[in-house]
Parts: C-alpha cells; sequence; structure tokens
C-alpha cells in the first residue's frame, strides 16, 4: 500500500485537485480517498478550538484528532495493496503543534511525537504540499466571501507561517517520507493538473 497526502492551507486548492482526481477513471479505480480529519470525527461537538490555551489543551487536541486517525487507518487497511490518498495526514497535527510552539512556546511538540510511535497512523511515503502566498489566500477567502473569517485562528498569517515552514523548511523532521512542493497561486485548474500528474505517476 502507497498512502499519498496533500497537505496545504485552508483554501490552498486541496479539494479542487481532489475533485479532479475523482474524476479520472484510472485513478478512480486504483485510489481510496479519505478526506479531512474533522470528518472522521463522530462527535462534531468534540472537535478542539484550533486556538488551545495551554500545553496540555494542545495535546489533548491531538489526542482526539488520533482517534479520527486511528479510524482512517482501519478504513486503509480493507484495501491492501492499493494507493491511499490523504487531504491532510498526521503531519498536518505535528504542523499545528510546531507552529503553536514557535508562537506560544508551549513546548509540546517533542510530546505528540513521541506519543506518536505509540499510536496506530498512516505513513504518507509522499506528500504533496500545494504552498500558496498570504496574499493569493486572502484573495481567495474574499472571492469565496469568507473575509469576515480574517480573524479564524487558522488564517492568521504568523500561524501560517509557521504552518508552511513545518513543511517546506524542514526544521524536524516530517513524519512523510518524501515532500514535493507545489507553487500553487495559479489557477486551481492548473495545479489540480500538477497535482494529478504526481498521483498518476505513484498509480503506475
Amino acid at each position: 500500500m502507497t498512502v499519498l497526502c496533500l497537505e496545504g492551507p485552508s483554501y490552498g486548492g486541496k479539494t479542487t485537485a481532489i475533485g479532479r482526481l475523482r474524476g479520472t477513471p484510472a485513478i478512480a479505480r486504483a485510489t481510496v480517498i479519505f478526506g479531512c480529519y474533522v470528518r472522521h470525527l463522530r462527535d462534531t461537538h468534540a472537535i478542539p478550538s484550533p486556538r488551545t490555551g495551554s500545553a496540555a489543551d494542545q495535546f489533548a487536541a491531538f489526542e482526539t484528532f488520533m482517534c479520527a486517525e486511528a479510524d482512517r487507518v482501519a478504513q486503509a487497511a480493507k484495501n491492501p495493496g492499493r494507493l491511499v490518498i490523504l487531504d491532510r495526514s498526521v503531519d498536518t497535527l505535528m504542523a499545528h503543534a510546531f507552529a503553536m510552539d514557535q508562537l506560544y512556546g508551549f513546548g509540546v511538540h517533542a510530546q505528540v511525537r513521541r506519543r506518536l510511535k505509540e499510536l496506530p497512523h498512516l505513513r504518507p511515503d509522499h506528500t504533496i504540499y500545494l504552498d500558496v502566498s498570504a496574499q493569493t489566500l486572502r484573495r481567495r477567502r474574499a472571492v469565496a466571501r469568507h473575509g469576515a473569517e480574517a480573524e479564524y485562528f487558522l488564517h492568521d498569517t504568523t500561524f501560517l507561517a509557521h504552518a508552511r515552514a513545518y513543511f517546506v523548511d524542514k526544521p524536524v523532521p516530517p513524519v512523510t517520507r518524501r515532500i514535493t512542493v507545489i507553487p500553487a497561486d495559479g489557477p486551481a485548474d492548473s495545479v489540480a493538473k500538477a497535482v494529478r500528474a504526481l498521483v498518476e505517476a505513484e498509480e503506475r
């Protein structure tokens, strides 16, 4: 089983890219696609706040999302030998912990990394990171009429910069075995085409 993951900020183009993959017959026959973590949480009221107030809260949020990860592991086990595509992976959680450490000095990233070794999870063989500038993200939110969400923590430019650094600059080793960074400021269709080419190469 090969695990391929799409990562990137909200409004980065992951949903469009995955939509294009679903429409490709060759990919559709060979691929199991899993949605993001929130879709795997059975109790939506248990979704942690993105902006946690302490290291303990951040660690608890990690544990909650790892319950969703266990569900994805179980589903992937039903499809051995096939290509699995993830909408975000455990590296999302690691990047979040890393960013929170940089912003608030929680010092929780090393703790969650140690904890991860004890838990079932899908380790991506290849992660495709959609790299989008802060300016483009703001424009896309405005076009989607989500400009009022500018204060939403996951849209904070400083948080996004630290999360991006985790994938692009790799100050600490990501969980994934390999990362390909795709510049994604261009049209969504062009980005989706680039993603599709990489996925088809893995499928072969």
